[in-house]
């Protein structure tokens, strides 16, 4: 009797085995989207991205602000589990602190935790906004493009489209969208590139390399066009133009975002070595001669060109195959290194930026999972997800979703980090939806 009943069940799992057989597809890419969407990792990774998004909005446990170059990369992830209210007033409160030239902040924290100090951050405060007060890292250009791209984002999934004629201070919100790239062209415009210019950084970095801090512009600060700004900027003009209507001028808008398409190719675009150059400078270099900088191969300004439009799809596969070669040759965890080879050893003075540290060859999810979306989107599906598994196995086996990771794959910097979070759900959503 037990023999039969046993019988019975095998007869059973087998024919559900062939019935499962049956339904699956014999194509490649069907297989590949059938084991995607039997991913628990997957499943796992997004489920913690959604819990760490409602512990608030600042970047993550190391720091205090809310910062618009992290909340565009996780406000669509935020909108799954916070009041609509509260997304809406983050982006208003950067509308607040809106410079007087229409320049945008980099972040804003609460007003009794900004403390004045000597070499600190030159707080801004508005009476528009009394809870909070704002900074603004000069050295960089992207706050003003971060923030076109995170309304975009808002009113593209929420389909808020009356948030554009909301006013703050009798402005509407697209308006100070238009105002916040006109600020770009009025005051970091190179007319020798006919690009957008900001301080020498590594990659997508922040930190220059002339002072300890290294966040402020000044007399010592070395001026340059780079791919990660650039790009940047080329993305938010394709949000202005599909936000805008008539309410912008849109003839305006297409012709410069053509115009600095064209530039990029011709001036940051190394046919020679099929790769972007790092600077190209509106004077001199800050470093030594002996260094071949162009040698370096920034993978964030690169994920974020081939987002903005500026490579073929040949061009992004070899981009995708020299990333891989740097991960092997450097022993980096995955493609989010930011950079290789990196800057030597003395190059920075921040102590933070010594090789394969922090932005100077440091692992980067924050970057390294927008690459996955793009080779997503541009018909590397496999790619993708061969290239997205460890990062999202690393979140798993460290608990957490961390900043950056060393070389050797050691999880460093805020333990909550929500860009990282933020970037992963879009890859993931991504990968199903491809």
């Amino acid at each position: 009797m037990k023999l039969k009943s046993l019988q019975i069940g095998l007869l059973a799992v087998l024919a559900v085995s062939l019935s499962l057989c049956s339904c699956r597809s014999n194509n490649p890419r069907e297989q590949l989207k059938e084991q995607i969407a039997g991913d628990t990792l997957f499943a796992i990774v997004d489920s913690m991205a959604h819990e760490v998004v409602k512990g608030g909005f600042n970047a993550g446990d190391g720091y205090g602000e809310v910062w618009i170059r992290d909340y565009n990369t996780f406000i669509e992830l935020a909108m799954d589990v916070m009041p609509d209210s509260l997304i809406q007033d983050n982006l208003l409160t950067f509308f607040r602190f809106q410079g007087e030239t229409g320049d945008i902040v980099d972040g804003f924290i609460d007003a009794k935790n900004a403390k004045d100090t000597p070499g600190g951050y030159a707080y801004r405060r508005t009476p528009l906004e009394p809870r909070y007060a704002a900074h603004k890292n000069t050295v960089e250009t992207d706050q003003e493009s971060s923030l076109v791209q995170a309304v975009w984002r808002y009113v593209n999934k929420s389909g808020n489209k009356a948030f554009l004629q909301q006013e703050v201070c009798g402005k509407t919100v697209i308006t100070r969208l238009e105002w916040a790239l006109d600020y770009l062209t009025r005051e970091r415009w190179s007319d020798k590139y006919g690009l957008l210019w900001g301080a020498t950084t590594a990659d997508w970095g922040d930190v220059q390399p002339e002072h300890p801090w290294g966040v402020a512009l000044d007399e010592n600060s070395h001026l340059c066009a780079d791919i990660y700004d650039n790009a940047f900027f080329v993305i938010a003009i394709n949000h202005l133009l599909d936000l805008g209507g008539d309410a912008i001028d849109s003839n305006r808008w297409t012709a410069l975002r053509d115009e600095v398409k064209a530039n990029i190719r011709k001036h940051l675009w190394d046919s020679t070595r099929q790769k972007f150059r790092p600077h190209v400078y509106l004077a001199e270099s800050p470093f030594d001669p002996s260094l071949d900088e162009d040698a370096i191969f920034f993978h964030g300004g690169t994920a974020v060109a081939i987002e903005a439009g500026l490579l073929t799809d040949e061009e992004i596969r070899q981009q995708n195959d020299a990333m891989l070669a740097n991960v092997k040759a450097s022993g980096a965890p995955t493609i989010g290194l930011t950079l290789f080879p990196p800057y030597p050893e003395g190059t920075f003075q921040n102590k933070g930026m010594y090789p394969y540290g922090y932005q100077n060859g440091g692992d980067w999810t924050w970057f390294g999972a927008r690459m996955i979306v793009q080779l997503a989107r541009h018909g590397m599906l496999r790619e993708a997800y061969d290239e997205l598994r460890p990062m999202l196995q690393r979140v798993v086996d460290n608990h957490g979703f961390y900043e950056w990771y060393s070389v050797d794959g050691k999880p460093m910097g805020s333990g909550t980090f929500r860009g990282e979070a933020g970037v992963l759900h879009t890859a993931i959503e991504t990968l199903r939806t491809s």
